[in-house]
């Protein structure tokens, strides 16, 4: 039977949830994603001619071209289901105008891969949005232009295969700026002070917090020697009591960018493989009688809102779970940032009904944990808070003044369902919890059992890890949903910085890029100049800006340090101590695909290079050759020098046992 209609959606697991769902009348198949693009081996845009874009087919996708076609011939309808943002818009968009210009094309979005989700979504088909797609072409094309012209000064300078880009070089920026604010910091060394009181059987901390009503600084041990000393003789009198109650109040459900970072923290996901595996949980899994359904919402999304069905389902299945007092009275409602997409949905699983262990057979254990992060996140989002009774007392050991304070639960709330603390401050917490106050009155004399000094020093910022940065670029209002994962990816390919023990660490050839990007074009890796771009892409989605203006805004001074650059810029030549051993001459230092190597200066006349040793002898027995940093698909590894007669290798750099 020839089936009536056509869909298309960019991926065939996507194409193979939307064909059971939609049944025998419906033809799905898959776009693989963009198939119309600007070109890749030219700039493809006509900046004289008002930033005109040259789109074409990409290479390897003519195939996929002549099947649309193809399957498009005779349908009476032909709808396009792709992603419900801005890249999914653009690339229905380039079907509709550049493939298939005679067919009767209508859009089809939805924010979850549900039978009644998809069904209720094609019996309202829609136009195209063209704001969403100016927005999106103007993003592209801002992309392009800084790519295509900053990548070969970078080539100039210091080697080819290099990349700039507008967020990927903030981002840089960003990973060195901290990397130099810890070389820079010098470590101060401070002590606290405890004291371990006990009122009859009852045992408790309480930290020294002032002397004569000053904030306590101790610097040195012999100044906490001295503390102690004149301390052990004071009387220990309860000055002041105070009871309270604390509320702690849940998050709102994952956005993209929270998603990542909770999936770093507690999951130990960096930001890629959190978006890959949100993308199966989205498009769809075989979960046995339903075949395959999408078990959470569109995972790029910047948008907490939450649909009111969802509400009303979550809402009843904590008052079956925890119970109707976990339920608060009203829904709770976040707060929606500037310029989000409020259309969109936050990613929340798309029945509460399917808990995470009813699911466990049917999914990989990385499904599974991410899964169960984002489902015990949304119902903690619609839950009450949870409450703690907290006691602080104030201690006077004559002029020196002690705090204790220890906090009960009474109430868990939302953490019934989920706890959203990172491990340090959950470490801080449960020290409250664990410091029980006994019943005290004011004017109790506490009997003092010993005084607990303990020395500390300052520490710089943290290194950013996937989580910490997406938070920072978030904050500066840099990059978008779609883009965080990309920029890390692309960051650590160029290897500009290295995913080490889970944290970025930049490496000399970052530092090389992004000191060239600040000195040579320091407004365009400005983070307010992104961020205040950032904001115009969205106000053309919005229809309050014009695309051409934002490309002229950007492009004016653009190109005025890119001039400069041109005219100025010289390649860096470093020279080393070292001479080639055919010609002579002095041996430099220039950067590859595979990182540092050592080149002979009369390049191209003489060819000879080598690679720079560890200074670190092979471990093998015999062998007498030195280890060398080698890249594979894998990442950075060890190897001996002498490969291939020794075959050594190891992840990380071996001591030297000279």
């Amino acid at each position: 039977m020839k089936k009536k209609s056509l869909v298309i959606v960019e991926s065939p697991t996507k194409a193979k949830t939307i064909g059971k769902i939609l049944g025998e009348d419906f033809s799905v198949v898959s776009s693989m994603g963009h198939i119309i693009d600007l070109p890749q081996k030219k700039l493809g845009v006509e900046i004289e001619k008002d930033f005109a874009p040259e789109y074409v087919t990409l290479s390897g996708r003519q195939k996929v071209l002549t099947e649309l076609k193809k399957e498009a011939k005779g349908k009476t309808a032909v709808y396009v289901a792709t992603d419900p943002d801005r890249e999914g818009e653009a690339i229905g968009w380039q079907i509709k105008e550049r493939i298939l210009k005679d067919a009767n094309i209508l859009r089809v979005t939805f924010h979850e891969i549900t039978p009644s989700a998809v069904k209720e979504a094609f019996k309202h088909p829609r136009e195209f949005d063209t704001k969403m797609v100016e927005a999106q072409v103007g993003r592209r094309i801002l992309d392009r232009i800084m790519g295509y012209f900053l990548s070969p000064l970078l080539w100039k300078k210091i080697a080819r295969g290099l990349s700039a880009g507008r967020v990927q070089s903030v981002a840089l920026r960003l990973i060195i700026e901290r990397e130099r604010e810890i070389q820079k910091f010098v470590p101060r060394e401070y002590w606290e002070m405890e004291a371990e009181l006990a009122k009859g059987n009852d045992k408790f901390l309480a930290k020294l917090d002032k002397i004569d009503s000053q904030k306590a600084e101790i610097g040195k041990k012999e100044e906490a020697d001295d503390l102690c000393g004149d301390i052990k003789g004071k009387q220990f009198v309860v000055s002041e009591i105070k009871k309270s109650e604390k509320k702690r109040y849940a998050e709102p459900p994952f956005i993209t960018s929270t998603m990542q970072q909770d999936a770093f923290n507690k999951l130990r996901f960096n930001a890629n493989k959190t978006m890959s595996v949100a993308q199966g949980l989205y498009e769809g899994i075989d979960i046995g009688q339903d075949n395959p359904v999408g078990l959470i919402t569109y995972m790029r999304t910047d948008s907490p809102r939450v649909a009111p069905e969802a509400i009303n389902e979550v809402r009843s299945f904590i008052a079956r779970s925890f119970g109707k007092e976990y339920v608060p009275e009203k829904p709770n409602y976040y707060k929606v940032k500037k310029l989000a997409q409020e259309a969109h949905e936050a990613i929340r699983p798309t029945f509460v009904s399917r808990h995470p262990d009813s699911l466990k057979t049917f999914l990989t254990p990385d499904q599974h944990k991410l899964y169960e992060l984002i489902y015990n996140r949304f119902l903690a989002s619609q839950m009450k808070p949870a409450l703690y009774a907290v006691t602080s007392v104030t201690i006077n050991a004559g002029k020196y003044q002690f705090n204790a304070t220890g906090s009960t639960l009474t109430f868990s709330g939302f953490t019934a369902a989920y706890n959203r603390n990172g491990e340090d401050e959950e470490t801080e917490k449960d020290k409250a919890k664990k410091n029980v106050i006994p019943a005290l009155a004011k004017g109790d004399i506490l009997e003092l059992l010993r005084l607990l000094p303990s020395q500390h020093f300052t520490k710089p910022a943290g290194r950013y890890s996937d989580s910490s940065l997406i938070k920072a670029l978030e904050e500066d209002g840099v990059g978008r949903p779609s883009t965080y994962a990309p920029i890390i990816y692309t960051l650590i390919l160029r290897d500009y910085v290295r995913r080490i023990k889970g944290y970025l660490n930049p490496t000399e050839l970052g530092f090389m890029v992004c000191d060239l990007l600040v000195e040579y074009f320091p407004k365009i890796i400005d983070i307010k100049f992104t961020a205040a771009m950032e904001e115009e892409l969205d106000e053309i989605e919005e229809g309050t800006l014009g695309r051409l203006k934002v490309l002229q805004d950007f492009y004016t001074p653009f190109k005025a340090s890119l001039d400069f650059a041109q005219a100025n810029i010289k390649k860096e030549v470093i020279t080393t101590d070292e001479v080639c051993a055919k010609c002579g001459k002095p041996m430099i230092i220039k950067w590859g695909r595979r990182g540092k190597f050592l080149s002979c200066s009369g390049f191209p006349e003489c060819k000879n290079s080598k690679s720079i040793t560890t200074g670190v002898k092979c471990p093998q027995e015999g062998c007498g050759g030195e280890l060398i940093e080698r890249r594979s698909v894998r990442g950075f590894f060890y190897g001996c020098s002498n490969f291939p007669k020794c075959r050594f290798t190891a992840r990380t750099l071996p001591e030297s046992k000279e």
